[in-house]
């Protein structure tokens, strides 16, 4: 694949991706540290023929979002912690109705608005259930500039794919980080779109939530002919609100199997130097970049650490977590919380005695730090 080399920022790459993705809509509002992808995705729509409004707040900003991408087009909005809380009514129908968006969270400290010019990685648990109600959450983390903008891209097919919404994380420190970043040509990108799935045939025959146990619902954009029913209550195969006890029942057990029976289309995770360690550093994000850091220096004194990086947060690749939890000793998960994916390392591994290292004080992790830790093991 050709490549090009950009220097930018996190929430640049986030905004040029979308726009290169095929996205034609923005839907927000400015929140630290997430309002670059605004500012900047607010220049680039309008030069295409896109939109990009910033609306009364954040509820506003993904109401317009979901009305976009039910008239067909791909749709992002941005935000923060605390516009996720805001956001959660709306993604929970985006969820039910199964309406395809994307959402870019930029993490800083929390609860409330806890340390807003800070980092923080205090949204992963926020990401798995960002709504009530059962479902499967679809969320990535980038965890270099490189990925601000691959995984951007990479979310808008897959939202298009499972017909619900996708999150993107980012955390203060790779949002704001300023580098050089190796990405896909623009060619490449858009040869590789894959639109969402539609009905081509008699109106009479369409019905947009009649499908297989496993697969999204096929909504065809709205004012193109076909008619169907949308709301947020359960519904039958038209779209319109129900409670036979059947149809409630397959409906939310296929929320849950459209993407927990194809996980592997959605799974990614990195290894980095983990052909023969005995220690298995867990690390996501911007906190990543250190544990690669702090595992060169112990190498180099004789310590044999990898470093095992989830790229998709949810689904987990538990599997792969179990596979080298089962034979390594000695496994530490190192966050800016207090252990959100700890828990889940953890539940996957089924061992109690996985060790963490948490910093909540709104400061990078520093390789030291990682160095200092592991040693004491």
């Amino acid at each position: 694949m050709a490549t090009r080399e950009v220097i930018s920022t996190g929430n640049e790459l986030a905004a040029i991706a979308a726009v290169d993705a095929g996205c034609m809509f923005f839907g927000g509002y400015p929140l630290t540290p997430s309002s670059e992808v605004m500012h900047v995705i607010s220049d680039l729509l309008p030069a295409i023929g896109g939109v990009a409004i910033q609306m009364e707040d954040e509820i506003g900003g993904i109401c317009a979002v979901i009305g976009a991408a039910m008239v067909g087009q791909r749709a992002l909005t941005a935000t923060s912690g605390p516009g996720m809380s805001l956001k959660a009514e709306q993604l929970g129908l985006a969820q039910m109705a199964e309406v395809p968006l994307v959402c870019v969270n930029v993490m800083r400290g929390g609860p409330s608005t806890g340390l807003p010019t800070r980092v923080s990685q205090g949204d992963i648990l926020q990401s798995k259930n960002p709504s009530h109600g059962d479902y499967k959450s679809i969320t990535f983390c980038a965890g270099n500039l490189a990925e601000c903008y691959t995984e951007v891209v990479r979310a808008f097919n897959t939202a298009d794919r499972f017909m619900q919404p996708v999150i993107v994380l980012l955390d203060e420190t790779i949002g704001h980080m300023h580098g050089k970043a190796i990405l896909p040509t623009v060619e490449d990108v858009k040869a590789g779109i894959v639109p969402r799935k539609t009905f081509d045939g008699p109106a009479n025959e369409y019905f947009p939530y009649q499908c297989e146990h496993d697969e999204p619902a096929t909504l065809n954009p709205m004012y193109t002919g076909y008619r169907y029913h949308f709301t947020g209550l359960h519904h039958d195969k038209n779209g319109f609100p129900t409670e036979e006890i059947e149809t409630c029942r397959k409906l939310i057990q296929r929320l849950d199997d459209k993407v927990a029976l194809h996980e592997d289309e959605v799974e990614s995770y990195e290894e980095f130097m983990m052909d023969d360690a005995e220690i298995m550093i867990v690390a996501y994000g911007s906190v990543s970049l250190a544990a690669k850091e702090s595992i060169r220096h112990l190498r180099a004194e004789g310590i044999k650490a990898g470093l095992f990086r989830p790229i998709t947060i949810w689904p987990s690749p538990a599997k792969k977590i179990k596979e080298y939890t089962d034979k390594i000793d000695k496994v530490l998960v190192v966050e800016l919380n207090i252990g959100q994916f700890h828990s889940e390392v953890q539940r996957a591994a089924a061992r109690l005695d996985i060790d963490g290292l948490f910093k909540v004080n709104g400061r990078a992790l520093s390789p030291h730090e990682i160095v200092s830790k592991v040693k004491e093991l």
